[in-house]
């Protein structure tokens, strides 16, 4: 166990040969503050793309007549970039309000099988989990995957705490200012988003080789689908694809193992009876 030294107070003297100070155990309590940390640290490189696209955005609805209130409020409430990103480009081809929620809901599908995922991982009553499930957003669901189909909550909490802020920031930025929708594209800052999401990946993919599995299946789902539908619903059901062969996987992990755990209580009862029986045959 990691130990942290804490200098000797009043009526606690040193002895001979005792070292400067005194050390208490490194708890957990270190060690979600080490994973909450960890967290602001990697949010810090998401949120600097996520101003970058919130700037494009709030210049977006700028275009379509929003107005400086309802972009912001929109970051604030439903915080999630590719659907919204998908209301502005539903809206901008003359669809309704309704046909631009549910463009939106179909880009969040995702959500699904990432919070299933991490569900097991948060704290509490269901009011608690839910709130704790806000977090989940797609580059700290990533960061925070310690692999096993095991997430760090605090992790996840620090990244997403940092990059919220700065999307409604840069949402406000993009409608006050109001420059060229097309900005981003020309000084090629689009790419940002992309580059972070490839770097997570390769993180992910040395994990193992289930990994490489599930990506190798969700992204010939989506190569596959994208010829004949949209972009975005052909992503959608390539993560599914991902995260459904994960899952499968890890069933099928969980069996074994649980079949190895019973082998081995088997066999330390056959141990025991056979001692059983020497014993008593020797008396």
């Amino acid at each position: 166990m990691d130990t942290v030294t804490q200098p000797p107070g009043p009526g606690r003297p040193r002895g001979p040969g005792q070292p400067r100070g005194r050390t208490r155990p490194h708890g957990r309590g270190d060690a979600a503050h080490d994973g909450f940390r960890s967290g602001l640290r990697t949010g810090a490189g998401l949120a600097a793309a996520a101003f970058l696209l919130a700037v494009s955005f709030g210049a977006l609805t700028q275009a379509q007549g929003w107005g400086p209130i309802a972009p912001v409020v929109c970051s604030l409430v439903v915080f999630s970039g590719s659907a919204q990103f998908a209301m502005v480009a539903t809206l901008g081809a003359g669809g309704g309000a309704l046909a631009a929620v549910v463009a939106a809901a179909l880009v969040n599908v995702r959500y699904v099988p990432m919070g299933i995922a991490v569900a097991r991982d948060l704290r509490g009553g269901r009011l608690r989990r839910a709130l704790e499930g806000q977090a989940v957003v797609d580059g700290s669901w990533a960061a925070a995957h310690l692999g096993g189909g095991r997430f760090d909550r605090r992790l996840l909490f620090g990244a997403s705490l940092v990059q919220w802020p700065s999307w409604v920031v840069g949402t406000a930025v993009g409608t006050a200012a109001a420059p060229d929708p097309d900005l981003l594209h020309t000084l090629g800052l689009d790419a940002l988003t992309p580059a972070l999401f490839a770097v997570l990946l390769l993180d992910e993919l040395t994990r193992g080789r289930q990994a490489w599995l599930s990506a190798g299946v969700g992204a010939g789902v989506a190569g596959a689908l994208i010829a004949v539908v949209p972009a975005g619903p052909a992503l959608v059901a390539g993560a599914g694809a991902a995260a459904l062969v994960a899952l499968v996987r890890d069933r099928r992990g969980e069996g074994r193992a649980d079949k190895d755990r019973n082998g081995d209580r088997r066999d330390h009862g056959d141990h025991g009876d056979h001692g059983d029986h020497k014993e008593a045959t020797l008396r």
